[in-house]
């Protein structure tokens, strides 16, 4: 079991590479498929936040992650718009690409690997809760 911890960033696309060090760090013993998942989870959450949560372009992003058994938790947090991704309907990806609205994929995408999706408008936060079982 890890504790939950939380790395503070600009909510800007070059700490991407610094979320997924921290994200990682608390995924020892994760296999490598789970690991490639989350990687491609966190980098749409945090891109999102740092691409559309802050309409001047700078703020602050709070990502928070921590395990429990065999049950992995992240929470992503800024005090950008009130936006709750999770309203956005799915895509149809059953359509061809020529079809398809631009965007949504991401959310979409981190519905279907995660086990649970949940956000919350607390204390003038964005919260996206993100559980996932991994053994």
């Amino acid at each position: 079991m890890t504790p939950m911890r939380t790395l503070e960033v600009n909510a800007d696309t070059k700490e991407l590479d610094n979320v997924n060090a921290f994200v990682a760090e608390q995924l020892e013993d994760c296999p490598m498929k789970l690991m490639m998942q989350i990687e491609l989870v966190v980098e749409e959450v945090f891109v999102n936040i740092a691409s559309y949560a802050y309409c001047d372009g700078e703020g602050k992003a709070w990502v928070s992650c921590g395990t429990d058994g065999d049950t992995l938790t992240m929470i992503f947090e800024d005090k950008g718009i009130p936006f709750d991704p999770l309203k956005k309907e799915d895509p149809d990806v059953t359509a061809s690409a020529e079809d398809r609205q631009i965007g949504g994929l991401g959310i979409f995408l981190t519905k279907k690997l995660m086990d649970e999706v949940k956000y919350d408008r607390i204390d003038d936060k964005n919260r996206l809760t993100l559980v996932k079982k991994y053994k």
